[in-house]
């Protein structure tokens, strides 16, 4: 499994979620503290949002990320009020390369994807069978992650663009279609669905296991709200709620600032252009 985190607020530099708190991205890592293996090394990936550019733009590498020097520097001095960040630990077989590290992007969209469809090495045919030529063609690596993104891609194209409705509504029916797949297949292992989608305004985050016989729970999943997420002298914080504006959602808790809360098991958390959010059961 892997772990992520989703920055939404007022201007930040990719540093504030990467090195600069406790439990950074970059700490997480190499220490992970809600996983029983502690290391995501197989890649690493990176997209934030300029206003003036059409798409989010990526780094990614198949480094760790504790090693790579430059991660360190584009964290120092890039600033963003959209941000998103993974360290992958690669689910087996699939290989450590470039094109399988997240996020992935598709337009306006960012994807990540913490977790496994169960069974994808038998159902990628028959999951590939279900996508439009745009979506398939769309594909570059062999991940599950990216073949769920590709079902959302044709989800949300069947809605309105830019809506928080077509972010969950494309989240949702990439999970459905990959549920009925792995169950018609009579597939056992379970699927972890803790999935973030982002448009550079508004974001839907998924925390879910499918398929789950010995009550075995998704991989973990927090959200923080503030007026604004500040880092100084070495101490990251959110500024106490006055006009919500800024959203913090991560595997773990980034640093020991009270205010991080839990999504619950089988939620989503809907988060709109003002801020404001939403967690409520996961309703396929």
């Amino acid at each position: 499994m892997c772990r992520m985190a989703l920055y939404l607020g007022p201007e930040i530099t990719l540093g504030s979620l990467l090195t600069e708190p406790d439990h950074s991205i970059v700490k997480q890592s190499v220490e992970a503290r809600e996983r029983e293996e502690p290391l995501n090394g197989d890649g690493f990936g990176v997209a934030w949002y300029d206003p003036e550019l059409e798409q989010p733009a990526l780094f990614k590498d198949v480094r760790p990320a504790w090693s790579n020097r430059n991660l360190i520097e584009l964290g120092r001095v890039v600033r963003t009020s959209a941000l998103m960040a993974h360290v992958r630990a690669a689910t087996p077989p699939l290989p450590v390369h470039e094109l399988n590290c997240h996020p992935f992007r598709w337009g306006r969209l960012s994807f990540m994807h913490n977790g496994a469809i169960g069974g994808f090495t038998q159902l990628k045919r028959a999951l590939q069978a279900k996508l439009s030529d745009e979506a398939y063609r769309w594909i570059q690596g062999s991940t599950d992650s990216e073949h769920l993104f590709a079902l959302a891609i044709d989800e949300y194209q069947r809605h309105e663009p830019g809506t928080l409705a077509a972010l969950e509504a494309s989240l949702l029916a990439a999970i459905r279609q990959a549920e009925e797949l792995r169950e018609a297949a009579g597939i056992e292992s379970p699927s972890w669905f803790n999935l973030v989608i982002c448009d550079g305004e508004r974001a839907v985050a998924t925390r879910a296991i499918f398929g789950n016989r010995e009550g075995v729970k998704p991989e973990s999943l927090y959200y923080h709200v503030g007026r604004r997420y500040v880092c100084e002298e070495g101490v990251c914080r959110m500024v106490p709620v006055e006009d919500a504006g800024a959203v913090l959602v991560a595997s773990e808790p980034l640093s020991a600032d009270p205010g991080w809360q839990e999504v619950p098991a089988g939620h989503l958390i809907a988060i709109a252009a003002d801020r404001s959010l939403e967690v409520r059961p996961l309703a396929l």
